[in-house]
């Protein structure tokens, strides 16, 4: 009877410690998971209220630091830039503005200048840094890309300077030759020579001034919101009427083609082939840019050569395509100078340019009206042997589709190095 008692105190006392045993690591548990981990700063749970909804809609980068400088949130923009990798940020001058911000409490700004990732080239990322303390333990970094403002201000700097420098020209040598007149007045055959070139210098200064209202008109305007099919032979004539007097005097030979799917010569003559080519867009921007090419093939030619203008429909992976294609026999543009060919005032050759009263806007309007429309321009030329630009646009029906189902479509232009009218017979030659 003492055994069995024993064994009963025995097994009580056992199952008294047991359960407190429970007790215990029951309890000790419960504290260690209130207890804040490395782990659980990462969470969203960590970040103030409200805090994660106002980073999803700002524009900038944004990326959230912890005390140990790990990312507790970081925006899908701040991956692209590669400013996060692999749970850290990655650019260190950025990191140390976390931390002397963490210690201090200060707000701190500056401005980087970035590799691009993955691109090869020497280009920098322009950004504005700024870190201000989040709460008691966490940061806050706002990152701001500046490339694109920057490029852009670059651009209306030389735009300016450009500008300033090709006013000044024609009215410079206006002050002159009016003088020039003044000194010789009892000169008659003086006077009226320094008129001439006076008349000559003032239609330049005219040229120039409305091609910078058109190229301001072009890149302000969406030539979309008034929009109507174009007939593409219709186009191609008002070029060679626009551009006839010029041929004339250099007996120069205008020829043009249409051209239906299958490559066959229609020249327009056949009722409903030439009529059938539409593009989609503003009548009067479309009709300026070709009829720049045109003008700048019969200026750049030789006398007694040939400039042709062919139209015709290819096909594309987004719909049907509109190629005009504007061939000259003129002195050709070397592969530097192609690069180059459709910025603002850029000239292939300043002196000839400014013999035929050239701006060197012309192309720069094309690029911009042939992108406005969502199409794009190329260039194939070699020195000697003439050029061939060609615009392609798209027809009327998938240009309308895809300016309702994608509004304020813009493709940038490019140089291409071949021609794509190269292997077609020649155009006919107009009477």
């Amino acid at each position: 009877m003492d055994v069995n008692a024993a064994v009963a105190a025995a097994a009580a006392i056992a199952g008294v410690l047991t359960g407190v045993i429970a007790m215990l690591a029951f309890r000790w548990s419960e504290r260690d998971q209130k207890r804040p981990t490395r782990t659980s700063l990462h969470t969203d749970p960590v970040l103030p209220p409200g805090v994660d909804t106002v980073l999803s809609v700002l524009r900038s980068s944004a990326v959230v630091l912890d005390e140990a400088d790990a990312v507790v949130k970081a925006s899908s923009a701040a991956y692209a830039l590669g400013l996060v990798r692999g749970g850290t940020l990655s650019v260190e001058p950025m990191l140390q503005m976390a931390r002397d911000t963490r210690r201090d409490g200060e707000i701190r700004q500056v401005e980087l200048d970035l590799p691009r990732r993955g691109t090869g080239r020497g280009e920098a990322l322009a950004v504005s840094a700024r870190v201000a303390p989040l709460g008691s333990r966490l940061v806050l970094l706002l990152v701001e890309d500046l490339t694109e403002a920057r490029r852009i201000e670059a651009v209306r700097r030389d735009f300016v300077a450009n500008v300033s420098h090709e006013l000044k020209t024609p009215v410079g040598a206006l002050s002159l030759l009016s003088e020039a007149v003044m000194d010789a007045s009892d000169d008659p055959e003086a006077v009226q020579r320094f008129a001439g070139r006076m008349q000559i210098e003032a239609t330049r200064l005219t040229n120039l001034v409305q091609e910078l209202i058109d190229l301001s008109r072009v890149q302000n305007d969406d030539p979309l919101e008034d929009a109507e099919p174009v007939r593409v032979d219709e186009l191609v004539a008002e070029a060679i009427d626009r551009c006839r007097h010029q041929a004339g005097t250099k007996q120069i030979t205008m020829a043009s083609n249409v051209w239906s799917p299958d490559g066959t010569d229609q020249g327009g003559r056949r009722e409903g082939d030439a009529a059938d080519l539409h593009v989609w867009g503003n009548r009067g921007q479309l009709a300026a840019a070709l009829g720049n090419l045109v003008e700048n093939a019969v200026n750049y030619s030789p006398a007694r050569t040939r400039v042709g203008i062919a139209a015709r429909r290819v096909s594309a992976p987004g719909g049907d395509m509109i190629e005009l294609a504007v061939t000259d026999q003129g002195i050709g543009i070397s592969d530097k100078d192609k690069e180059r060919i459709f910025e603002r005032f850029y000239r292939v050759d300043p002196a000839r340019s400014r013999a035929t009263g050239g701006t060197g806007l012309g192309l720069a309007i094309v690029k911009h009206v042939v992108a406005s429309h969502g199409g794009e321009v190329t260039v194939w030329s070699a020195e000697g042997q003439g050029s061939t630009f060609t615009l392609r646009l798209p027809e009327a029906g998938a240009a309308r589709d895809r300016a309702q189902q994608h509004p304020g479509l813009d493709d940038e232009a490019g140089p291409t190095d071949s021609s794509p009218y190269a292997s077609l017979p020649a155009p006919e030659v107009l009477p």
